[in-house]
């Protein structure tokens, strides 16, 4: 197993190479950027000293240079003015629009990118599981009308629209603002206790918006997946023998029923962060995905670059967490490897 890993590991690091190169020229094609015009606005406006600015910026990130060199110097296999200074290295480059490093940019976003997640997919599976569960061993019955309903208005109400409404009601009878991930006095302080338990009472609404979608969907599919699972000869067999009805229910066809989900987590995760930006819009989160709509909308290359590596390296993540999962899950995968 382990060398198992570590072939995965290998075959990560050379799928974010392609990707990285994919990434920059995607990023690079449309005519022109960030400094490129800005330089021309400035020209136009003849303020010399911002137009040197922005000329030593290009200068000094070989802007000026052909894109395959830009592209090196950016993953920092190549030396640029200052050396050895690329994603390699740990330097993420610098935001043009925000006029400081995007380390600096993305520092806080980027931890609570991946809070706001993570307690999305746990949420997810927390709820999921028990009323899939439930829902399959209670086969038309009121419950299972129930769970079917919330099921389908989960599937059928947008993350964003469910947000707006939250807004508006919870201000309106309740005199609440639940914008942000913690009180706007909060905004700028350091780190305290008082700021996160701030931050865990607001993180329960983006919470709820951004993993409804994706409990619904579980909860359709495991439903149906558990059906298929207990109508087959073996679950018959075991319940003909006298096994407990929840051992019988959870020893097999219970396991089974997760693979696809398991499967899925590695698709799980961006999806989540993708599919939350206008959620974070509305609801002013400090996550990437504000942020990397704006640099797309400026061409700011640099924090884009980063921002959508990140979203790649973390579908990579969750593909390996998703695959030695399966292997400890499925004995028949166990037994496929040897």
């Amino acid at each position: 197993m382990i060398v198992q890993i570590l072939r995965r590991l290998v075959t990560m690091a050379l799928t974010l190479l392609v990707i990285s190169a994919l990434v920059f020229v995607i990023i690079k094609l449309p005519p022109g950027d960030y400094l490129t015009n800005r330089i021309m606005e400035l020209r136009a406006t003849g303020d010399a000293g911002s137009v040197a600015k922005a000329e030593l910026l290009i200068s000094q990130y070989g802007l000026d240079r052909p894109v395959w060199q830009q592209y090196l110097m950016w993953i920092g296999a190549m030396p640029g003015p200052a050396g050895f200074s690329g994603l390699l290295q740990g330097d993420w480059g610098w935001s043009f629009e925000y006029d400081k490093p995007v380390a600096e940019v993305v520092g806080d976003a980027l931890w609570l990118t991946l809070l706001i997640n993570i307690t999305a997919v746990i949420f997810v599976h927390v709820v999921a599981i028990p009323a899939a569960i439930y829902s399959a061993t209670h086969r038309h019955t009121f419950g299972d009308a129930v769970v079917t309903l919330l099921g389908y208005v989960g599937l059928a109400v947008p993350g964003f629209l469910l947000a707006l409404i939250l807004l508006f009601y919870t201000n309106r009878y309740f005199g609440l603002s639940i914008g942000g991930l913690y009180d706007s006095a909060l905004t700028n302080q350091p780190w305290t206790w008082t700021k996160v338990r701030s931050l865990l009472a607001h993180l329960i609404v983006p919470t709820l918006v951004i993993g409804l979608g994706g409990t619904a969907a579980m909860i359709r599919r495991m439903r149906a997946n558990l059906l298929d699972e207990l109508a087959k000869p073996y679950t018959v067999t075991a319940r003909a023998k006298g096994l407990p009805p929840l051992r019988a229910l959870l020893k097999y066809p219970f396991r089974m029923s997760l693979n696809p989900f398991v499967a899925d987590i590695g698709n799980l995760l961006p999806h989540l962060v993708s599919g939350s930006v206008l959620v974070s819009l509305v609801l002013s989160l400090p996550t990437v995905g504000p942020l990397l709509l704006d640099a797309l909308r400026s061409q700011d290359q640099f924090m884009a670059g980063f921002i959508l590596m990140f979203v790649a390296a973390l579908t990579l993540v969750g593909m390996l967490i998703s695959d030695v999962t399966l292997v400890w899950l499925d004995p028949r995968i166990r037994m496929g490897l040897r």
